[in-house]
């Protein structure tokens, strides 16, 4: 018998492939709300995620669930003690888009560090003068300060150092010093890596521990005046009108985000164009796209298609979130 796999939210062919490949079933909805997705999951096996909510409801419907994949790294969208009681395997795609976060990381801070918004600006208006009013920064030489030291964090850290001769520290609570690159220095506390550094870097989850962890506090009094905070982790992390006053105040030189509270909040609002970081020049944005690279979307498709094919012919999935008995 054949097994069903719900995708709420399309992929790219790899991942379709793989399962057709190996005799399932494809179900893709045009809908994923939590409704329709808890009336379409009442017969499915699987379902390939992407980032929709996910809530206990979902995992109650699913009488025959034996597994939820994400196509990406992060489960916050997940119900993770829900798909737990109800017996089902929660696993994702860690390492699918790395790289492409990792570039994206650089570009916020190429654009931060040589002030692209506004040469672009100028330039767009004809302001060729503006080369000599606005001066960039080169990087070799300067400090990025990486608050996480996981898979993206370290080739972050590797572009940056090799590729642009930059320092590297890093401070990363749960990383095994043995284990790291020689090229991040790892530090004590996140209060080091603040003070040092010249780009600071967020490659953390998104819970309880780092809500808000760059607020006020650490903008105003714990960061240099001329560094910048660059975020392409998730939104929530850094305290938006926080960040907006300390760029606005000058306590920092500005910002590079491709994350926000917005999406945290609801995942399907848009951005509001009246978002006071939006007004900056010194903000860099994008639009929560760094791991949308056609290698990367593939890359993640493809392995929460493997982890799904993996629990449901009896192994445990490479890359769990949970355990199931």
């Amino acid at each position: 018998m054949a097994f069903k796999v719900l995708i709420p939210q399309d992929i790219t062919d790899p991942g379709k492939d793989y399962l057709k490949e190996h005799g399932c079933e494809i179900e893709i909805l045009d809908d994923h709300s939590v409704e329709n997705i808890c009336k379409h999951v009442v017969d499915a096996d699987a379902i390939l995620a992407r980032t929709a909510d996910y809530p206990a409801a979902v995992f109650e419907a699913g009488k025959k669930l034996k597994v939820i994949a994400r196509h990406g790294a992060g489960v916050d969208n997940f119900d993770i003690d829900a798909a737990t009681a109800h017996g089902v395997w929660v696993c994702r795609a860690p390492i699918a888009n790395s790289n492409s976060v990792a570039e994206h990381t650089m570009m916020m801070i190429l654009a931060c560090a040589k002030n692209t918004i506004l040469q672009d600006k100028a330039c767009r208006a004809a302001d060729y003068n503006s080369r000599n009013r606005v001066k960039g920064m080169e990087l070799e030489g300067k400090v990025l300060g990486l608050i996480g030291c996981g898979h993206i964090g370290q080739l972050v850290a590797k572009k940056a150092a090799y590729g642009f001769g930059m320092k590297v520290v890093g401070y990363d609570a749960y990383a095994d010093p043995a284990k790291l690159p020689d090229y991040i220095e790892l530090k004590d506390n996140m209060d080091d890596v603040y003070k040092e550094a010249d780009f600071v870097s967020l490659h953390v989850p998104l819970n309880d521990e780092t809500r808000g962890m760059v607020n006020k506090d650490v903008m105003e009094h714990k960061m240099k005046n001329t560094a910048y905070v660059i975020n392409c982790a998730r939104g929530g992390i850094v305290d938006e009108k926080d960040l907006y006053d300390a760029v606005t105040s000058g306590a920092i030189a500005g910002a590079g985000l491709d994350v926000f509270v917005a999406e945290i909040e609801d995942p399907n609002r848009p951005l509001d164009p009246e978002c006071p970081l939006f007004k900056l020049d010194k903000v860099v944005v994008s639009p929560h796209n760094a791991a949308l690279t056609k290698e990367a979307a593939d890359r993640m498709g493809l392995h929460a298609a493997q982890g799904i094919i993996e629990v449901l012919t009896g192994k445990v999935p490479t890359w769990p979130v949970n355990k199931i008995k």
